[in-house]
């Protein structure tokens, strides 16, 4: 065989194979592209759910927070409307505590008022009690002359009165002292007794009608008649 007929032949041969081996290099190609393309799309998708768990880790960190924040909110606002009611309820009850003291007390009270008329049925424990009454009310003006209120049904024993008190009072302070009755002036009948006893020149007037010493003693002894029925209050601090 001649060297022109073996070149047409490897010439044929080599036009046959070229083909194969485009498709072969294209083939490796597609391979190797399609591995890229799936190690891509891996890596894509790797990332994507990394990412999807990081925030859906936010999100339920966010909502968890949120439900805590919310419910240490509500917690607040019912300790606070807990506190707000039991201090409602411990005013409301120590109000009705105090009230149901005081209205004892007054009832007390009232019951010594009812019973002061009583005071001046006994003539000689009458005429003694209207002599203290004087008697301090001349110490307090210490005047010379003094003028008297009382009422009309008690004029004689309180004439008497006066005189018992004079004599204790010049006896007191070597001084004599008179005191006439305005009999045009007389006190209430409805008072249960006693005496006003004025100044001369009528300025100044001691009121010690049996009345107007109750209520003195109601504001003097109430501290004491209160401690003796309910105890000594723990939160007082001086004692009157």
């Amino acid at each position: 065989m001649s060297q022109h007929a073996l070149s047409d032949q490897q010439s044929r041969l080599l036009t046959c194979d070229a083909p194969k081996q485009v498709n072969n290099e294209l083939s490796k190609m597609t391979a190797f592209i399609k591995q890229e393309a799936m190690e891509k799309a891996r890596e894509i998708e790797i990332k994507a759910n990394e990412e999807f768990e990081i925030e859906k880790s936010k999100l339920v960190r966010q909502e968890t927070d949120a439900i805590d924040s919310q419910y240490e909110k509500k917690f607040k606002q019912a300790t606070m409307s807990q506190q707000i009611t039991r201090s409602t309820v411990s005013n409301k009850t120590r109000l009705k505590v105090l009230g149901s003291r005081q209205e004892m007390l007054d009832n007390i009270f009232e019951e010594a008022q009812k019973k002061l008329a009583e005071g001046a049925k006994d003539k000689a424990k009458y005429q003694k009690a209207l002599k203290g009454l004087l008697l301090e009310g001349f110490f307090a003006l210490n005047e010379p002359e003094l003028q008297v209120r009382a009422r009309k049904k008690d004029y004689d024993v309180v004439k008497k009165a006066i005189e018992e008190a004079a004599k204790d009072f010049k006896k007191e302070l070597g001084k004599d002292i008179t005191a006439k009755i305005q009999e045009d002036d007389p006190l209430p009948e409805g008072i249960a007794g006693g005496v006003f006893i004025i100044s001369g020149s009528g300025k100044i007037d001691i009121d010690n009608t049996f009345e107007a010493r109750l209520k003195l003693l109601e504001e003097s002894a109430a501290p004491a008649v209160r401690e003796a029925l309910f105890g000594k209050n723990p939160n007082r601090k001086f004692n009157d």
